[in-house]
């Protein structure tokens, strides 16, 4: 089982969003959307350097997941408001990401919304609906996403989704230069079980 092979015509509709993978030409879109946000994501995300901040970083970058998802190893979704039908402005990001497939059928999950979105329960919806697609017509089994204990806006989020935790790894992911544990949260697709 792999990813659809035209993966850039993949599109989800929900009542206010609409996600889709982005080619190398919006670069320039994912690029504003992580400067408007570099404050608000640093606690949350590894370090990056001054060329992350660069459209030719995110042209290439663009270009890499599109290879990974035809591979059908990732899937990296960006998020816009329904009525921005000309897709300008990004709000957000989600991903499917080191996807395994054969009996595993397992992958990690990984988002951020804009700070400017935030509280209008645009992630809760934006991850509802990939998770059906991931279980529903992926037919994946199992969704694992990592959250520091701190982070309880994400941590909501997924618990409403019906994630469980499964425990805590201490020292997980070194995140703004320090070794940060996580709560390790995990999603059964029952209709395969």
């Amino acid at each position: 089982m792999s990813l659809p092979s035209k993966i850039r015509a993949l599109r989800i509709q929900t009542p206010r969003l609409i996600l889709r993978p982005l080619g190398p030409e919006f670069a320039p879109q994912v690029l504003d959307y992580h400067h408007r946000n570099r404050a608000c994501f640093k606690p949350w995300n590894p370090r990056v350097g001054t060329k992350f901040f660069t459209q030719e970083f995110h042209r290439q970058r663009l270009e890499n997941e599109l290879q990974e998802s035809q591979a059908g190893r990732l899937l990296r979704l960006s998020i816009f408001e329904a009525q921005d039908q000309n897709f300008e402005r990004v709000i957000g990001h989600l991903s499917l990401s080191n996807i395994v497939w054969g009996a595993f059928r397992s992958c990690f999950l990984g988002y951020a919304i804009d700070q400017q979105v935030q509280g209008k329960g645009y992630m809760t919806e934006a991850l509802g609906a990939t998770v059906e697609l991931a279980f529903a017509h992926f037919k994946l089994h199992r969704l694992e996403a990592n959250i520091m204990p701190r982070n309880q806006a994400s941590i909501r989020v997924v618990e409403k989704l019906g994630f469980e935790c499964e425990g805590l790894s201490p020292k997980y992911l070194k995140i703004n230069g320090v070794w940060e544990d996580h709560l390790h949260y995990v999603l059964r697709n029952g209709m395969l079980e």
